[in-house]
């Protein structure tokens, strides 16, 4: 007999006790887990206010929400002076009139890094995230939105020998 085959048959004894302990596990009453679905609870302050933290680029919002009359305020500043183009303050006000809320919060935003378009990405990011922490029976259309992921698109590096991250040098043939 080779050793091999010694060393198997040693081991045979824990085996049958493996065996047996599986199947006792199997017999085992299953303990229902959590349910997946369970509703959210709401989750606010001692101030009632909802906080989440949005991001887009580079920069990073950290917002705060209230129920209120629709005041934005970004970095000290009202939206409508922060954000001067139309296009920046429909992104921020969309959680809004998705979900159906518009000038019943107040929302206080800090934000940094990256320019404006980023940063209106980033308090989007963090308005939708408040909400659905604020009320969440919205997180739904939030996330039918897209307005709880992250984007993760960022500027593509620049490689060597190249003029840009894909852009090559101008060719020359002589």
């Amino acid at each position: 007999m080779s050793p091999r085959s010694t060393r198997r048959i040693r081991g045979s004894a824990d085996m049958a006790t493996e065996l047996s302990s599986l199947a006792a596990l199997k017999k085992a009453p299953v303990v229902a887990a959590a349910a997946p679905d369970a509703p959210r609870q709401k989750q606010v302050d001692a101030q009632g206010r909802a906080y989440a933290t949005g991001r887009r680029k580079n920069a990073v919002a950290r917002v705060w929400v209230k129920a209120g009359t629709g005041k934005i305020t970004v970095n000290g500043r009202d939206q409508t002076v922060y954000f001067a183009r139309p296009t920046q303050q429909m992104v921020i006000n969309h959680p809004f009139v998705v979900g159906d809320r518009v000038g019943q919060f107040d929302v206080v935003a800090t934000v940094s890094g990256g320019g404006l378009s980023g940063q209106a990405g980033a308090v989007r990011h963090g308005i939708a995230q408040a909400l659905s922490k604020f009320e969440p029976g919205l997180r739904g259309a939030m996330k039918g939105q897209g307005f709880l992921t992250r984007d993760s698109r960022v500027v593509e590096r620049k490689k060597y020998g190249r003029a840009g991250a894909r852009r090559r040098f101008q060719f020359s043939k002589r």
